[in-house]
């Protein structure tokens, strides 16, 4: 004996026919109910392989051994936070904390500014060499840290700025300015020009009009240029180790390196000193978290 399903019927009112019920059907751009399974799958795989080298940094850091990391299965019957403790009090770690803090604050600060008048001068004027301009900015990028080392040195030595905060400022922000300048015109271009002619109706000049009405729009693209900014001052370590010589001038990433030496290295501590700088990023992070998709998706549409 065969079955068939049929499809549920509704009653017309008034007539007293039966009407088949419309198929469910799903809208443009809606999974499938083993596409969301194989989605969601893929982004829980993907976290975990994200997750993982963090997470085994921070357990590697509770090890007391510098040969814990050998053994990984003994870190549980001794867990300790007693690198933390060492790193904070037996070593420089606040100078070269204070020391990471300056020069990423003010590059920054510079970064962002110098990249935010020039994104805005290229996004609404039309000066004679405005578009080399933007593709030399581009060209630098295109040369890697190995390449630059050796002519910065000699620059900077040049100039007296050797083991300087200076210098080392004016080499990260070379670094963050180009792609931060692309960056922000790229979202100027989204913000409408008639703000900048309302702007030169009640009598602001060009740069009242960028600081007063265009810069409060940009909240979000100026936020991803600001945490891109501090993130390669902040965790950079070619650089700062090569330009600074005082150990009393080094960064959080170049005082990493102390811990490791020709015939020792103290895992533990690296892991613990690791876990330390890691702690500032992800707090910014986690304070501009709001802008940096709008940012990052706004500049990348028009630029």
């Amino acid at each position: 004996m065969s079955t068939t399903t049929e499809r549920p019927t509704i009653t017309v009112p008034g007539s007293g026919i039966p009407k088949a019920r419309p198929a469910k059907t799903r809208r443009r751009g809606e999974l499938s109910p083993l596409g969301k399974a194989l989605s969601h799958g893929a982004l829980i795989l993907a976290s975990l392989i994200a997750l993982f080298p963090v997470l085994w940094i921070v357990f590697i850091s509770l090890g007391p051994d510098k040969t814990d990391y050998l053994h990984p299965g003994a870190i549980l019957d001794k867990m300790t936070t007693s690198n933390y403790s060492t790193v904070l009090f037996d070593t420089d770690f606040f100078t070269w904390f204070g020391n990471a803090a300056l020069v990423s604050g003010v590059t920054t600060v510079v970064g962002v500014l110098i990249a935010a008048t020039t994104g805005y001068a290229v996004s609404r004027m039309r000066f004679p060499g405005h578009r080399p301009l933007m593709w030399s900015l581009l060209v630098t990028q295109m040369f890697p840290i190995a390449v630059l080392i050796v002519p910065m040195y000699t620059i900077l030595s040049t100039l007296g700025l050797l083991d300087s905060y200076l210098g080392l400022i004016l080499v990260y922000s070379t670094t963050t300015v180009p792609y931060c300048a692309w960056l922000l015109k790229g979202y100027f271009d989204t913000i409408p020009v008639e703000i900048d002619e309302a702007g030169r109706v009640d009598g602001l000049n060009p740069f009242g009009t960028f600081w007063r009405l265009v810069l409060p729009l940009a909240r979000p693209g100026l936020a991803v240029a600001a945490f891109y900014s501090f993130l390669t001052a902040w965790a950079e370590v070619a650089f700062a180790s090569t330009f600074m010589l005082s150990s009393d001038k080094y960064t959080l990433a170049v005082g990493l390196q102390t811990f490791v030496s020709e015939h020792d290295a103290q895992w533990n501590l690296m892991a613990a000193t690791a876990v330390l700088i890691a702690i500032p990023s992800s707090l910014l992070f986690y304070l501009v978290q709001r802008h940096l998709v709008t940012g990052l998706t706004a500049g990348a549409s028009k630029s």
